[in-house]
């Protein structure tokens, strides 16, 4: 007899929600790429003829511990106010660079991922970015500023805060420079702020997005439903965090 959702542990509850969120994405993704909706049930069995024909189980999640660990940031913060990470610079965002984040954000590709929106005009972005409870970063790759990566909703006293980031120089995506602005936010917030939570929202609801976050140690924390109106259309919102002992424990040599 299967259990009810009431005797589940949390954890088995958090996979549910998971797997949910997972097969929601997926079936979005195949409309998305052209299958028609009676083609879906194809799909599946294609899945199940995979799954039959794989000789071992996967092995779980692939961490980034392979590409990062605590030594690969170059911690220069006492001297010069800035962290490496091989050939990715952060340093604390510049008013001069305000600029190009507007011209960033008038892809919507980018303005649209963030939950919430950015302000699109450059003297409210300075306002924005200058608030007590947020610190951002520009990103530097090979010396010249291609994005930003930074904190919200800062709360020292419980030990947290929101991570937003944007590569928004056209032509830099998928070169790994968000992976390597996203560890070195990461040794800022747990070694240098000593912050014990970093937490994402995304309106990317999709595997792809999930895995990426996933190979931080970033785990589901919740799924808020229709929490957004973009375009006249509802989306649901995935929230995802990330705790110090276990960043510690995955990428600590």
């Amino acid at each position: 007899m299967n259990e009810s959702s009431d005797e589940k542990t949390p954890v088995e509850r958090q996979r549910d929600q998971m797997l949910k969120l997972v097969t929601k994405g997926f079936y979005n993704e195949l409309i998305n790429y052209g299958v028609r909706k009676e083609e879906i049930l194809r799909v599946a069995s294609h899945l199940l003829d995979n799954l039959m024909a794989l000789e071992k189980k996967p092995e779980g999640i692939q961490y980034y511990n392979r590409i990062f660990r605590l030594d690969t940031v170059r911690n220069e913060w006492a001297e010069r106010k800035q962290l490496a990470v091989q050939h990715v610079t952060l340093r604390p965002l510049q008013p001069s660079l305000i600029i190009k984040v507007v011209e960033w954000l008038r892809n919507p590709a980018f303005r649209e991922s963030f939950v919430p929106a950015f302000p699109e005009k450059e003297v409210e972005l300075q306002k924005y970015f200058t608030h007590p409870t947020r610190e951002y970063f520009g990103i530097y790759y090979e010396g010249r500023p291609v994005g930003i990566v930074g904190g919200e909703n800062i709360d020292p006293l419980a030990g947290k805060l929101e991570m937003k980031k944007l590569v928004g120089e056209a032509g830099l995506q998928d070169k790994g420079i968000g992976k390597r602005a996203t560890f070195g936010f990461l040794y800022y917030a747990f070694l240098i702020l000593n912050l014990n939570k970093v937490y994402i929202h995304s309106r990317d609801i999709n595997i792809h997005n999930i895995s990426l976050n996933s190979r931080f140690g970033f785990e589901l924390e919740g799924i808020f439903l229709d929490d957004l109106k973009v375009g006249g259309k509802r989306q649901d919102v995935v929230r995802m965090a990330l705790f110090k002992s276990l960043w510690l424990q995955i990428f600590s040599p």
